[in-house]
């Protein structure tokens, strides 16, 4: 058997375009009568397509007694043959191939997301000994060890900040936008990055109990619990098997005629509806890719049409992903918001935090006078900056920073800025030569056509529900600006695929749509994962079933409905293909339909399955 298994294997037999198109070019002449050396040249076809089938059979048989489409096959292949009817054994072994190659071209290929998601893991720790600092592979820390953590560098494990002020990028582990602020007593995660201050830490979970590792666990574990869609053909093989042999048998026994056996045999051959699926999620596809969409799982559009709840991750995927300022507000009347914008943008021009960089760019997109570059210029990890702008020494921050400096918030600076805080917004305060003068509030903002989008998705029928990292203010904001109704916030992957697999314990299909390294695990739960393919993460898109390329949300609706549609098509398909063979069955018992003819009637309904398919390449729901 292993010896059929590799000879099948070679060249791609089943999957090789050459042969179907060599196959195709001999049935024609065959068709035409045109022999070389006094041979049939079906005989072609028979070989490149027919033998395959038959050894797959042979194999699934005596190895697993597995029942495909291909046993039935296979047995009008050798009838056919047998009598002398070359041309239809070809032509049914050439029809069946062409549904295999269809079929096999909407497999996704192996995926690297885990091996990219290991490469994230650190290699090496700065261990603190008796003062002194020894770098160690980071399989080596041990819970209770003291870590020292630069900038730039990725955390090691997961423990609790001893000593030092920094902001840390957890995007891989929450998805924030933002980084945060970080210092004594707080907790930090492996896998995320110190942006800017060193740090001490004391190390807590060490090994495969630190984040990354566990989120690395969550992405092999789930893979594996989607089931994969059986075409129609082989799920009903057993029964059209035993019904095809009852049939022909009695027709034999009661005709006389063993060619009306053999015609029975060709035309309940699942041609058409072999081809009824693949032919369908192919249209589809390619549709789905005009729209910007990378179909990654030949199944994914069929598990799409069930879903009935699609999650959304927020930042990155309803948002852009990065701050902007959303308000700017002066408390002195020698500042005017345009002068105090300009004067905290100078300052920051030197910045290497977010926070900074998003209020330089801000200004510089909304005025075209320029920014002067600051005398003196001093980093405060976890804080914010102070320099010296024109003469004014300016400080701009949070409010560590200011109490730091001893610099008091008036009441009604303080009550305004609480306003943008509810709404999720992150406030950097300005102070002038030891006074504060005002604040700049930043906030990640909704995409453009992100509130159509959910509406356009309920219309669907479909509930969309947010999933996020951030905090309960910035996600209960946005959610209530979308009119999503149910809300997660604060979210780690563990949250996130526990919120996924109790929907789907709950009877509900779950989409989920989502962009960073966090949403991976999600993706892969989830019956459908669709990820943000331009801005996303690369471990992201590796983890979904689909790829949305351009990052327009606004698409979205049309491909839930796209999915809807493929099915009624297939649907359609499926039960034309049945009602023809039914009528040839008849048409075949009777004598009416001769091995040749029943083979031309199948290519027919085949050719009519592909050209209803073909509709789906186009097709977009008109909206009122």
């Amino acid at each position: 058997m292993k010896k059929l298994e590799e000879f099948l294997e070679w060249g791609g037999v089943k999957k090789d375009v050459t042969f179907l198109i060599l196959s195709g070019i001999a049935l024609l002449a065959s068709l035409l009568n045109i022999e070389l050396f006094h041979v049939d040249l079906a005989w072609v076809a028979i070989i490149l397509c027919g033998i395959p089938i038959i050894l797959e059979a042979i194999i699934g048989l005596v190895t697993k007694f597995d029942i495909k489409a291909d046993v039935l096959v296979s047995l009008a292949l050798i009838a056919s043959v047998i009598i002398g009817e070359i041309f239809a054994a070809g032509e049914v072994a050439f029809i069946m191939q062409l549904g295999g190659l269809l079929e096999d071209l909407t497999v996704a290929k192996a995926r690297a997301g885990i091996e990219k998601l290991v490469h994230l893991t650190p290699r090496t720790a700065r261990r603190i000994s008796d003062e002194k600092e020894t770098i160690i592979p980071a399989e080596q820390v041990q819970i209770g060890d003291t870590l020292r953590v630069l900038p730039g560098e990725t955390i090691p494990v997961d423990g609790t900040i001893l000593s030092g002020q920094t902001s840390i990028n957890q995007a891989v582990m929450t998805g924030e936008s933002l980084p945060v602020d970080k210092g004594a007593g707080d907790s930090v995660s492996s896998g995320t990055v110190n942006q800017f201050g060193s740090f001490d830490m004391k190390a807590t979970k060490v090994g495969d109990d630190s984040s990354i590792q566990r989120m690395i666990k969550l992405v092999q574990s789930v893979d594996a619990d989607k089931a994969k869609i059986v075409g129609i053909a082989d799920r009903w093989a057993t029964w059209i098997v035993v019904i095809a042999l009852s049939a022909a048998a009695l027709t034999w026994l009661i005709s006389g005629q063993i060619i009306r056996a053999v015609t029975i045999l060709v035309v309940f051959c699942p041609c058409a509806l072999v081809l009824a699926t693949p032919t369908a999620i192919m249209a589809a596809i390619g549709n789905a890719t005009k729209h910007g969409f990378l179909v990654r799982e030949g199944d994914a559009l069929e598990r799409l049409a069930e879903v009935s709840k699609i999650t959304f991750d927020k930042t990155g995927t309803l948002t852009y992903g990065t701050p902007k300022v959303v308000a700017v507000k002066s408390f002195c009347p020698a500042w005017t918001e345009q002068s105090l914008f300009r004067l905290t943008a100078s300052a920051e021009q030197r910045s290497e935090h977010p926070l900074g960089k998003a209020i330089v760019a801000s200004y510089k997109q909304q005025y075209r006078d320029g920014l002067q570059m600051p005398d003196q210029f001093h980093m405060i990890p976890g804080q914010g900056i102070s320099a010296k702008v024109d003469a004014y020494e300016v400080a701009a921050g949070n409010r560590e920073l200011l109490s730091a400096k001893q610099i008091d918030l008036p009441d009604s600076m303080r009550e305004e800025a609480a306003s943008y805080l509810e709404n999720g917004s992150t406030i950097t305060y300005v102070a002038v030569s030891n006074k504060a003068i005002g604040f700049i509030a930043l906030s990640d903002t909704l995409r453009q056509d992100a509130s159509d989008t959910i509406t356009h998705i309920r219309e669907t029928n479909v509930t969309p529900v947010l999933l996020t990292g951030d905090n309960e203010k910035a996600a209960g904001y946005m959610a209530k600006r979308l009119g999503i109704q149910e809300v997660f916030a604060g979210c780690l992957p563990e949250d996130k695929l526990k919120h996924i697999e109790d929907f789907q314990n709950n009877g509900n299909h779950v989409c989920m749509i989502g962009d960073g390294i966090n949403d991976a695990p999600a993706l892969k739960k989830a019956y459908v994962g669709i990820a943000m393919g331009g801005i996303g993460s690369d471990i992201a898109v590796d983890a979904a079933d689909i790829a949305l390329i351009n990052d327009k949300i606004s698409e979205l609706p049309h491909l839930l409905l796209l999915a809807k549609r493929m099915m009624v098509t297939i649907k359609c398909n499926l039960t034309f293909s049945m009602t023809l063979n039914f009528i040839a069955i008849i048409l075949a018992i009777t004598g009416i339909l001769n091995p040749v003819i029943g083979a031309l009637v199948h290519n027919a309904g085949s050719v009519l399955v592909i050209i209803n398919s073909a509709f789906l390449l186009n097709w977009r729901k008109k909206r009122k």
